[in-house]
């Protein structure tokens, strides 16, 4: 027997409990069945199903031991728990093991579980990890539903029923946005494949509807904002098709809409190396499962460009890439993390990213300090204009967003020589009596990226001395700068990409320490150009220019 077996076999003894679990579960109603079975056509990532198979659950900095898993004890509210109580390492699980060798820890986790919550409604019955569980159970039903136990196997469907029945009732309480969608998912899944649900469909098919009108965007995106939960809720909604598919039914034209629009946002706010930009906290996240999600959820979209409601504007040429936040910060209701990131930009070259934000640690678990997340918030943290140290958005001691920008006017325009971004916010008026207007212009070929900052009088306030302003471009880990001898450019050097020259007018630049949190949600650190100088009531510009040398 090898090790990884042993570790394996060590697992399932300690986890599985079956005369208990019988004596607990034994029932003498009519045994269910699932009508239909979804398949995933989302790869799972193989490493960690390894783990999971070797006894650790591992999201970002936490590891949790299989051998000592108390679902009881676990609790929700945190990403691990959240994650291991919704079960979507099922996928992870399959990608590493057959469904004989898989099944033998996914059962004995799926026991676990109903032993700690099946018989009573509890926090696990949240409505948005009874959707997840539902989609994730049907999906992966060969793994935990392979048992000759018929009383393992007759509690778990059972739960699942009770579990539906309780989305029925609750899942209109789920907290808006992507919880609320994820509940009346499971609805639509349970009443699609579980036997004699049919009746469940109508219902369903209605409260995802009200879900989804509150939380997107007209053009796909969600009102969150939010680039990771926009990954979720296309990998939400690609499940569901499964599940209609599986049972031979037809998807409705507004979903097959909402998940075509959803996919088109997700691929507005993704980078030349197929990760996503980092925005409202969040970070890069891992390109090969972005890549697996987009390529298995049977959709195909253009990138969003000009997204409207979304924010998220979209500029390209030729392996170019520029991600513009275009638009007022999400509403505290729906992103309590969200950011002052207003006219901030990323940019990319083929695979090698240039100009980044500092990014977050969210989705995943962190021990970055309290205060350093809520630094990463600021406007200094993202690529962008800031007067006075001050972020265009307040950020108040809660946590929670204040007043700042709430008018975020944008122009575009496309010729054969260029593409234009005009945009404003009035961030800085009620502080400063100024408004801050960014000109991009990113040239046809993708050599050269022309922008201006504007700083416009604007309102009746005005400032009696000069403010201090910086213009911050953060450089993406690799990108070493060098300042030109005159102090008024940098050549950009980095490995997966020529060099960029980049010049400045009207200012003086420097270079500072900066970090960025990458796809595990851990710090890298990394160095940003800085602009600096003093602004007066009249206003100000300040000109820049990156050029690629070749």
């Amino acid at each position: 027997m090898t090790a990884d077996a042993a570790a394996q076999n060590a697992v399932v003894r300690k986890l599985a409990k079956r005369p208990l679990f019988s004596r607990l579960f034994a029932s003498g109603r009519q045994p269910l069945k699932l009508v239909a079975v979804p398949r995933d056509h989302v790869q799972g990532d193989r490493q960690r199903g390894e783990a999971l198979l070797a006894g650790r659950f591992q999201l970002g900095n936490e590891m949790i031991s299989l051998n000592e898993l108390d679902f009881a004890s676990l609790g929700v509210g945190g990403p691990a728990a959240d994650s291991l109580q919704g079960f979507s390492w099922l996928r992870d699980l399959a990608a590493a093991a057959s469904r004989e060798k898989g099944a033998r820890l996914a059962e004995a986790l799926a026991g676990r579980w109903l032993l700690a919550h099946g018989a009573r409604v509890d926090q696990a019955w949240r409505p948005d990890l009874w959707g997840e569980r539902i989609l994730y159970w049907t999906t992966y039903a060969p793994y935990i539903l392979s048992s000759r136990d018929s009383g393992y196997r007759s509690a778990l469907l059972n739960t699942l029923v009770r579990g539906a029945r309780h989305l029925d009732a609750n899942a209109d309480k789920a907290l808006p946005g992507l919880p609320r969608i994820t509940a009346w998912s499971g609805v639509v899944a349970a009443g699609l494949l579980v036997q004699g649900g049919v009746p469940r469909v109508a219902k369903g098919e209605s409260g995802l509807a009200r879900a989804l009108s509150t939380a997107q965007f007209e053009d796909g995106g969600l009102i969150s904002r939010t680039p990771y939960e926009q990954a979720l809720l296309v990998d939400r909604l690609a499940l569901l098709r499964g599940a209609y598919f599986a049972a031979k039914q037809s998807l409705p034209d507004a979903i097959e809409a909402a998940a075509a629009a959803a996919l088109a946002a997700l691929h507005g706010v993704t980078m030349g190396d197929g990760a996503l930009s980092s925005w409202q906290g969040g970070n890069p996240g891992e390109a090969g499962r972005l890549h697996a999600l987009v390529e298995g959820c049977g959709l195909r979209a253009r990138p969003l460009r000009q997204a409207r409601g979304w924010g998220y504007h979209r500029m390209s040429a030729l392996g170019t890439v520029l991600v513009i936040d275009a638009a007022p910060p999400p509403p505290p209701k729906m992103a309590p993390t969200g950011c002052a990131s207003t006219l901030a930009f990323e940019m990319s070259d083929g695979s090698q990213r240039l100009i980044i934000n500092c990014g977050g640690p969210a989705p995943l678990p962190t021990g970055l300090p309290p205060d350093l997340v809520e630094g990463l918030r600021t406007t200094a943290a993202h690529s962008t204009l800031i007067i006075s140290d001050t972020n265009s958005t307040a950020i108040l001691p809660d946590g929670s967003l204040g007043k700042g920008a709430e008018e975020v006017p944008v122009e575009r325009s496309e010729d054969n020589d260029c593409s234009r971004l005009e945009a404003s916010h009035d961030g800085y008026v009620r502080g400063f009596g100024l408004a801050h207007k960014r000109s991009l212009m990113l040239g046809n070929d993708g050599k050269e990226l022309r922008g201006a900052d504007q700083m416009i009088p604007k309102g009746r306030r005005r400032i009696r001395d000069a403010a201090p302003y910086a213009i911050r471009f953060h450089l993406a880990p690799g990108v070493e700068p060098t300042i030109t001898v005159d102090g008024m450019g940098a050549i950009l050097r980095s490995p997966g990409a020529p060099p960029w020259n980049f010049r400045v007018r009207g200012a003086n630049l420097s270079v500072e320490e900066s970090l960025m949190i990458d796809g595990r949600g851990q710090p890298v650190a990394t160095t940003q150009l800085v602009i600096q100088g003093e602004v007066a009531a009249i206003g100000g510009e300040v000109a820049w220019q990156f050029r690629r040398s070749s």
